[in-house]
């Protein structure tokens, strides 16, 4: 197929359209900045297109991975965004975190001109994209699922037919909160376990060997180490992701005690610095806030 991508240049994007090339597909993409992160990809054969606008038209299938929703809407719906440039039959895949309202927003635009919007977000990590073994999580109709899927199995291990459109963000934003407030709660544990005296590696100990355990737990556990890359994934995305789901659960009128606790969390260490670092650096900012020594320097 024709594909083009917008995003390639990021952490996740990079390893998807590497392997979408290297699958046979005819790849385009757009360089937003560090042209150095997609000189490999260009050098694999995909060509650039100077604009959103320019990749559209001469794509069947648009894959989208960027930060979040501000970002998705100016690619998209942007003066020289996908939708200035698209044919009917257009299959746009947004594989960002994305709030859900905004991407209904978007799939109605996109449905007034012929062009078909699909949620597609993802799990796993970088090493994972680069390896072909994301999960996907997709909301579309069966007919549009069965065209994307041979597609999405270039670059993931398994896919998932989460429901109908916006099924995919939903379960996406599901999934954060519950992983981020692992990683928080693992964060204040190991600070107060360490104020209180004990040896946190004992905690660390007993819940790599029960119920507990989990890979969250223990990428939050190489901290003790000094590791602070065990979750490569950007602390303020992290936020950003919980935001979402706290509107969420608000539009629904539904509590979010736990989602409001931990996106506050976030938006503490964030304000305390560490919001470009990856998530284990909520243990630095509990060190912070509590004094607590436990990253070794």
């Amino acid at each position: 197929m024709k594909i083009g991508f917008i995003g390639a240049s990021g952490l996740m994007g990079h390893g998807m359209a590497k392997n979408l090339r290297a699958k046979g597909h005819d790849l385009s993409l757009t360089v937003h900045r560090r042209r150095d992160a997609v000189a490999d990809l260009l050098a694999a054969g995909a060509t650039e297109a100077p604009t959103a606008a320019a990749l559209a038209a001469g794509s069947e299938m648009v894959f989208i991975c960027v930060t979040g929703s501000p970002q998705v809407e100016a690619v998209v719906a942007g003066e020289q965004g996908l939708l200035a440039g698209a044919k009917p039959g257009l299959v746009i895949v947004d594989c960002s975190t994305s709030e859900p309202d905004s991407t209904a927003r978007l799939r109605e635009r996109c449905a007034a001109q012929g062009v078909t919007l699909v949620d597609a977000p993802l799990s796993r990590t970088p090493v994972e994209a680069e390896a072909g073994r994301l999960n996907v999580m997709v909301g579309a109709e069966p007919a549009v699922m069965a065209r994307l899927e041979p597609v999405l199995k270039c670059f993931a291990e398994n896919v998932f037919h989460m429901g109908p459109p916006g099924s995919g963000h939903v379960i996406k934003l599901l999934n954060n909160f519950i992983a981020q407030a692992i990683c928080n709660a693992t964060a204040e544990a190991f600070a107060v376990g360490q104020r209180a005296g004990i040896d946190v590696k004992k905690l660390v100990e007993l819940v790599s060997l029960g119920p507990v355990n989990c890979g969250l737990f223990q990428a939050m556990a190489k901290t003790l180490d000094g590791q602070m890359d065990g979750l490569k994934f950007e602390l303020d995305n992290a936020r950003k992701d919980v935001r979402y789901y706290t509107h969420l659960a608000e539009g629904l009128n539904c509590p979010s005690v736990m989602g409001e606790a931990v996106h506050q969390s976030l938006a503490l260490a964030s304000a305390l610095g560490h919001g470009r670092k990856f998530v284990p650096s909520l243990v630095e900012a509990q060190e912070q806030l509590t004094g607590a020594k436990l990253v070794p320097r």
